[in-house]
C-alpha cells in the first residue's frame, strides 16, 4: 500500500488528466548538444545530476562549479567533474549498476532550465579530468555522459518559485541544515 488514494496506473489515466504535448514542444527535444545548448552549459555553475540505482532507488546531487566546469566534449558528449565530498558515493554506486542521468542546467537569475538526459560511466582518464580542474583543483574522476535527449524546459516552476526574486525570499523560517543534521545523528545514534 502506497498510502495514496486515487493513483493513475495507466498512459490512459494519464490521458485522462493531462493535454498532449503540443507539436512544438515536443519538437524542442533534440539527440545531440547544439551550438545553443552548449552556450547554456558554458554559463551554468550549477547542474542537478540525477541517477538511480539498480534497485530503483533514486537520488539527485547537487554539482557546481565556475560556469563551464561541466565541458562539452563533442556535440555527444559531456564531462562532469566529480570532486571529493561526503564520499557517500550515492550517484558513483548508481550508475556503476545503471548508466541512465538526468542533468538539469540552472543559471543564476534566468529562468530558463536546460535538461540533457543520456547514459554515463564513471571515468579517470587523464586527458578528460585534466580538462576539468577547476580553481587547481583536479577531480577524482569525471562523470562522461553520453547525450541522448538535449532540450530546455519551459520557465513556469522558477518563475512560481520566485527563486531568483529576491523581494520572494524573505526570512527562511526552517532550522538551519546544521541543526537538521544534529536531529539525524542523534536519530542514528548507536545505542548505550
Amino acid at each position: 500500500m502506497n498510502g495514496f488514494a486515487h493513483v493513475l496506473r495507466t498512459p490512459e489515466e494519464l490521458a485522462a488528466h493531462y493535454r498532449p504535448a503540443s507539436e512544438l514542444v515536443a519538437r524542442k527535444k533534440i539527440d545531440h548538444v547544439d551550438e545553443g545548448a552548449a552556450a547554456l552549459i558554458a554559463a551554468s555553475p550549477f547542474v542537478l545530476l540525477a541517477t538511480s540505482g539498480a534497485d530503483g532507488r533514486c537520488t539527485v546531487s547537487p554539482r557546481g562549479g565556475e560556469p563551464g566546469f561541466v565541458r562539452v566534449l563533442d556535440p555527444h558528449r559531456l564531462a562532469v567533474p566529480d570532486y571529493a565530498g561526503n564520499n557517500l558515493l550515492d550517484s558513483a554506486h548508481h550508475l556503476l549498476a545503471n548508466p541512465h542521468v538526468g542533468l538539469m542546467f540552472v543559471l543564476p537569475g534566468r529562468a530558463e532550465i536546460l535538461r540533457v538526459e543520456g547514459r554515463a560511466v564513471l571515468t579517470v582518464d587523464d586527458a578528460v579530468l585534466d580538462g576539468a580542474a577547476d580553481q587547481g583543483r583536479r577531480p577524482v574522476a569525471a562523470i562522461g555522459v553520453t547525450v541522448e535527449s538535449v532540450f530546455v524546459h519551459c520557465a513556469a516552476s522558477l518563475r512560481r518559485a520566485g527563486l531568483w526574486e529576491p523581494d520572494t525570499w524573505g526570512r527562511v523560517e526552517a532550522p538551519t541544515t546544521a541543526e537538521v543534521v544534529r536531529g539525524h545523528l542523534a536519530i542514528t545514534a548507536p545505542s548505550p
